[in-house]
């Protein structure tokens, strides 16, 4: 599973949390100063080209929704972590050296 960006996290974030969204009520979520529209719908549109969002389409705009839950996402990243630095072994990543 390819691993995201600290924003891409945090987007899939009200994904996972929100369930279904519009771009336009993603950018609700945010705080002031809030990001440019556009700039969020490149990162959806990343992060439904990686697999992690898919789409149903109303009339001309998309509603998007994780297609990679959480708990998955955690278990890839997990494994990641283990594979980089454990050399594969969960028993290695509980030995302090």
């Amino acid at each position: 599973m390819k691993r995201l960006t600290a924003k891409e996290e945090e987007i899939m974030g009200y994904f996972w949390e929100k369930g279904p969204l519009f771009v336009k009520q993603l950018l609700e979520y945010y705080e002031e100063p809030k990001p440019h529209f556009n700039t969020l719908s490149t990162i959806v549109r990343g992060l439904e080209d990686k697999g992690f969002l898919s789409h149903n389409t109303f009339g001309n705009t998309y509603q998007y929704y994780a297609a990679v839950s959480e708990t998955e996402y955690s278990k890839g990243t997990l494994k990641n972590v283990i594979a980089k630095y454990f050399n594969n072994s969960y028993l290695g990543a509980g030995q302090t050296h």
